[in-house]
This record gives structure tokens, sequence and C-alpha cells, in this order.
């Protein structure tokens, strides 16, 4: 069971949001650079960034924070982002600058052709964004709630090539409510692709019972909040993670 730090950007900062409101954030540090360092040096295996300023533009806005992240960690960790991404040639640019794996969310729904190309284009290094309640399918910063059921849209995506989908319930995200176990297995299920849980990530107990549903393809987690906050402690997460699992 892989657990992978976020680091969200808005402003060149390092924040957290509630429930993806723009305007409910807390900054924890002014400084993501030594932030993405700092879970490196506890052991971490792969960084999760996040450019909320472009999930919103859709377009890159914190490309110079991202750039100093990967010059400083980039040859050491694998590093996925999300966040903006709407076209090929940001794609590129950002493999080139040494992302290892791009996340596409509210484009896949919007212009599934996108998504289509871009695993194409760039095998093994796309991954889809999936942001849910209730079932149904948000885009745009989580602003809009579409009718898309997520399992049919997973099971098309899964098609086009996709390396992993990541899946957030945007009704726990930044609540520190604990991880929908249910929603993300039914998902995995659905699918041969990895599945990675995002959102209400709380303390242990959600560490446990990830790594109870690993099988069913459930390979990895994504830590907000709970990190930040101090609700549980990376290293000790990862390395009960790799005593009940082994190494994610």
């Amino acid at each position: 069971m892989l657990l992978i730090p976020a680091i969200d950007l808005k402003d060149g900062r390092c924040v957290r949001l509630r429930q993806g409101d723009m305007n409910d954030e807390t900054v924890f540090s002014d400084d993501p650079v030594e932030v993405a360092l700092g879970w490196v040096e506890r052991g971490a295996r792969r960084l999760h960034l996040v450019d909320l300023n472009g999930a919103v533009a859709g377009k890159p806005r914190n490309e110079p924070v991202i750039k100093a992240i990967l010059d400083a960690v980039g040859p050491r960790v694998p590093v996925q982002l999300g966040g903006g991404i709407r076209d090929l040639d940001t794609i590129e640019r950002y493999l080139d600058d040494g992302i290892s794996y791009v996340i596409i969310g509210t484009a896949a729904v919007k212009n599934p052709g996108f998504l289509h190309d871009a695993c194409g284009a760039f095998p093994g290094q796309i991954i889809v964004g999936l942001d849910a309640k209730d079932g149904k399918v948000a885009t745009d910063g989580w602003s809009k709630l579409t009718g898309h059921d997520v399992l049919d849209l997973a099971k098309k995506f899964e098609g086009y090539g996709v390396e992993a989908i990541v899946y957030t319930d945007i009704g726990r995200d930044g609540m520190l409510s604990g991880v929908n176990i249910e929603a993300t297995v039914r998902l995995a299920r659905e699918v041969s692709v990895a599945v990675i849980a995002s959102g209400g990530f709380t303390g242990m107990q959600d560490v446990e019972r990830l790594c109870e549903v690993e099988a069913e393809g459930v390979s990895g987690a994504i830590l907000g909040r709970a990190l930040y906050e101090g609700t549980i402690d990376f290293e000790a997460a990862q390395r009960r993670a790799d005593e009940l699992n082994g190494p994610g």
C-alpha cells in the first residue's frame, strides 16, 4: 500500500481546502519545496501535487513552484500532478520538467477525446482523476456536479489505457471524516487498473482498512489534511502498511 503525501498549491503556497472550497483554505507553509523535501526525508515513495489555481483557471498557475519542487526531489521520487491540465502541450511540458504522472480530471469528463489522445501519446503516464459525490462525478475544482456515473466513466477510461484512477470522495475531502472504503472498493472491483483512494483520510485506522482491501485493487492512498494537522504520522503509517501488506 503506497501512501502518498499531498501538496496542494495555491498562490505558490502549500494549503489545504475543505471540500474543494477555494475560499476555505488553511495555509500550512509558504515554502512548498521545503514541505516536499520533508516528506521525502520521512520516506515518501511518491508525491501528489495539485495546482489548485490551475484547476479553477483551466490552465497552469503554479508552474514555477512545481518546477522548484521537481528540481529538489524529482530525481529521488516520482511525482504526480493534477490541476489545470487541458491540452497535450501542457502534458508534454510537465513530463519534460520531470513529472512522472499527469492527472487529468475535469478535461477527461468534458473532453474524453483529449484523455484518449493523451493516453496514446504518453502511455503509462496518464492517471485519470474521478471526483465524485454520491456516485456522481464533479468537475471544475468540484464546483459542478455532473450527471455522469463514476463507475461508467471509470470503465470507459480504463479502455483508453489510463495508468490508474485517483478516486476522491469530495464529500469527505479535507473533513477528516474517514475514507469512503465502500465506494472505493466498489470502483476498484469494476476496473482492472489500480485505484488510488483520496479524501477523508483520518488516521491509522484508515491505513489498516485500506490494507484489508488492497487485494481488491486499491493500490494506494493520498494523504492530506491528516498529515498536516498531525492526526497521523506519515512514517508510522507507511511502516504499518508495509507490515500488513509489504512495500507498496
